[in-house]
């Protein structure tokens, strides 16, 4: 009878670990940042940053494969340090925020690669969906010492060509390909 009870207690053990979902994380506005920059007539290499977003982010810290991302940052936080460049990037010439407010990627396919991952998703600029490609190095997974909760941390990087997204305006002068770096902390829910 106990070598059954202790049969049934593994076997549930094993079906819920094998069937856990991803856990909902929340994205730490205040430890994370995209930033992207271009060269500008060859002159100067200016950076901008994208620092409002909204979003889901499922981890699964078992297989990290299974996780998602799905983000949405709003052009009215992007931001130069440059009253009068913020302005002109949201203009029809580049972004067009008015017609097209926000920024989107929501991730379709995660592979392991070496020590970090290949995130793959639709990203979304300018009223154009194409797929992207972010190598992701894995920061930290574990207890946060501060918030006493888990956390996971990710840097990625990509290279956007912002002609694929009809953002064309003074290419190649103003450069077409868009390094863009993202570090992201977050927090279980």
């Amino acid at each position: 009878m106990l070598r059954r009870i202790l049969l049934s207690s593994l076997l549930a053990v094993s079906a819920t670990t094998a069937f856990a979902a991803p856990q909902k994380y929340d994205i730490d506005n205040g430890h994370t940042q995209v930033i992207f920059s271009w060269n500008h007539f060859g002159f100067s290499n200016p950076s901008a940053l994208l620092e409002k977003f909204s979003g889901d982010f499922n981890l699964d810290t078992a297989d990290l494969t299974k996780s998602s991302i799905s983000i949405t940052f709003p052009l009215d936080g992007l931001h130069t340090g440059v009253p009068k460049l913020d302005e002109h990037l949201k203009s029809p010439d580049f972004f067009d925020a008015a017609k097209f407010p926000d920024i989107t990627f929501k991730s379709t396919k995660i592979e392991k690669a070496g020590a970090g991952l290949k995130v793959t998703g639709d990203l979304t600029i300018h009223g154009v969906t194409k797929p992207q490609t972010l190598d992701v190095k894995i920061n930290k997974i574990g207890d946060n010492p501060m918030l006493k909760k888990a956390s996971a941390g990710f840097d990625a990087t990509t290279t956007i060509k912002r002609s694929d997204f009809g953002v064309n305006k003074y290419v190649p002068a103003v450069s077409d390909e868009i390094p863009v770096r993202i570090t992201l902390d977050s927090h279980a829910q």
